[in-house]
């Protein structure tokens, strides 16, 4: 019994059969799917973040507008600079009209909570 080699496994490294090299054109797929993954991520979240500034703005007192303005400011910038990163991740210029979208949480918490 101690003739035999054992065997090797599978899931180690075997230095006679080394691995390809990767492809470069599914490496690059697999990098625009990372980005477009992370950049979901961070829409999804800014956006959560400034709805949330944008209520809480609804449970302050109403004689405090400087307040409710105020969160709907920082919701506005929360939410231009989450595309702004957006855009960036996306390897494309951060100046763009897509920065306009993040005017709305800001005008919608302003429409809301003072008018």
């Amino acid at each position: 019994m101690a003739d035999q080699p054992n065997p090797r496994r599978r899931h180690l490294m075997d230095p006679s059969a080394p691995r390809k090299a990767p492809d470069p054109e599914d490496v690059e797929r697999l990098q625009r799917t990372q980005r477009r993954v992370v950049a979901a991520l961070i829409v999804t979240t800014v956006l959560h973040l400034a709805v949330g500034f944008v209520i809480a703005a609804d449970h302050v007192d109403p004689d405090r507008t400087d307040a409710r303005v105020g969160l709907s400011i920082i919701a506005t910038a929360f939410m231009v600079g989450g595309i702004a990163a957006t855009l960036l991740v996306l390897h494309r210029s951060w100046r763009s009209p897509w920065l306009l979208l993040g005017l709305l949480p800001g005008i919608a918490g302003i429409w809301w909570t003072v008018l």
